[in-house]
């Protein structure tokens, strides 16, 4: 059935996803993943916060980046002995348990979860590190403020990147995930040249050893694959090429991948997680969609991504939210049902979506920082 949705103005709908970040944003500078949402509400990430700073950053709200990149710094901080300890047991061969390691999310005053969740994800610490990168080169200044927390997260990446972890949709804890190893690539390779160069030393072989594993396991038929020896491939991957370029978005395997991932998981402009998602019965993500646009408009195809931007946008609501999933191509109907019934609808609105959208609209020139002040 063909897509009778009708795209909401595209100004307007950028206006509102930077007010909606920066309304948000706590006083403590934590990014809520979804306000409203049961099983995300009070919870902050440091993946999917370290996006959405990116796209504040490139909208032009540094302010409201810099008091994320604050908030990751007292995180991290207040957890260095936690981070000098596993960085020690780690060199002593003795690695400690998942539920020892980093969580994943914390409560906006920089806490630990108090609820059962599938924490341990190194995807969003590698992360954090470009997004602050990619910050300083946008916009200059000192990253001085930040360099404790940049070098407790150095060394816990240095010492942990190859250990399997849940990947970005904390599933499948038992592998090592491409998307995570390129999230923890970019952000140690971005960062690397600020350190003392001891740290940048063992941060630049870490980068060498996430380069060569990936080429020998993370590949199959010329594209990069969900996790080590997968044949399958998953949405985050398109993060690789754009906007994390990890992976050179004209190079052969850049260019394999995006296809690939459009083959399998775009359907008219809505792209999966992955097949066989079960997750609210397997829809199209927004995010996802944007992710892809952005590593088609870095390969050169321009309407390729205006393409997956004008889908995403199409999916706001009459009040200009972006939901994290939509139902409309189901790959797993049956299941959706059940996830309702457990946490409620499909959370709405994600900031994630929302700073996704941003990023690939600004990239496309759809808008700029200073025309989201004024949608007129």
């Amino acid at each position: 059935m063909p897509d009778t949705r009708t795209a909401a103005p595209t100004a307007a709908l950028a206006a509102h996803s930077i007010r909606l970040i920066t309304a948000l944003q706590t006083p403590e500078g934590a990014y809520p993943a979804s306000p409203t949402f049961s099983a995300y509400r009070g919870y902050c990430w440091f993946r999917d916060g370290a996006f959405i700073a990116d796209a504040a950053s490139a909208a032009g709200e540094a302010a409201s980046a810099e008091r994320f990149f604050d908030w990751c710094a007292r995180v991290l901080e207040d957890r260095a002995d936690l981070i000098r300890w596993i960085v020690a047991e780690s060199a002593a061969g003795r690695p400690p348990a998942a539920e020892r390691m980093l969580p994943a999310r914390y409560t906006f005053d920089g806490g630990d979860g108090s609820d059962e969740w599938w924490d341990f994800q190194l995807d969003g610490y590698g992360t954090w590190l470009w997004a602050l990168v990619a910050h300083r080169d946008r916009h200059g200044g000192d990253v001085h403020r930040w360099r404790a927390a940049v070098e407790l997260t150095v060394d816990y990446l240095v010492a942990s990147w190859e250990r399997p972890c849940y990947d970005w949709w904390e599933e499948h804890a038992t592998h090592v995930h491409v998307s995570t190893l390129a999230c923890v690539g970019a952000g140690l390779e971005a960062v690397a040249p600020l350190l003392d160069p001891g740290r940048a030393e063992r941060a630049a072989a870490a980068v060498d050893g996430i380069r060569s594993l990936v080429a020998a396991e993370g590949v199959l038929d010329g594209h990069l694959r969900k996790w080590l020896g997968s044949t399958a491939v998953d949405g985050s991957l398109a993060a690789a090429v754009a906007p994390l370029g990890f992976v050179e978005a004209r190079s052969v395997l850049g260019a394999r991948t995006i296809a690939v991932l459009d083959a399998h998981l775009n359907v008219d402009g809505g792209v999966h997680r992955f097949l066989g998602d079960t997750f609210f019965g397997g829809g199209q993500w927004p995010l996802l969609s944007c992710f892809l646009g952005l590593a088609h408009l870095a390969a050169g195809d321009r309407a390729a991504a205006e393409a997956l931007f004008d889908w995403a946008a199409s999916t706001a609501t009459p009040d200009l939210d972006l939901p994290e999933q939509v139902a409309d191509h189901l790959i797993a109907p049956g299941m959706r049902q059940e996830w309702i019934d457990r946490w409620g609808t499909a959370a709405t609105p994600l900031l994630w979506s929302h700073a996704m959208l941003l990023r690939l609209g600004l990239a496309l020139g759809r808008f700029t920082p200073d025309s989201l002040k004024d949608p007129r």
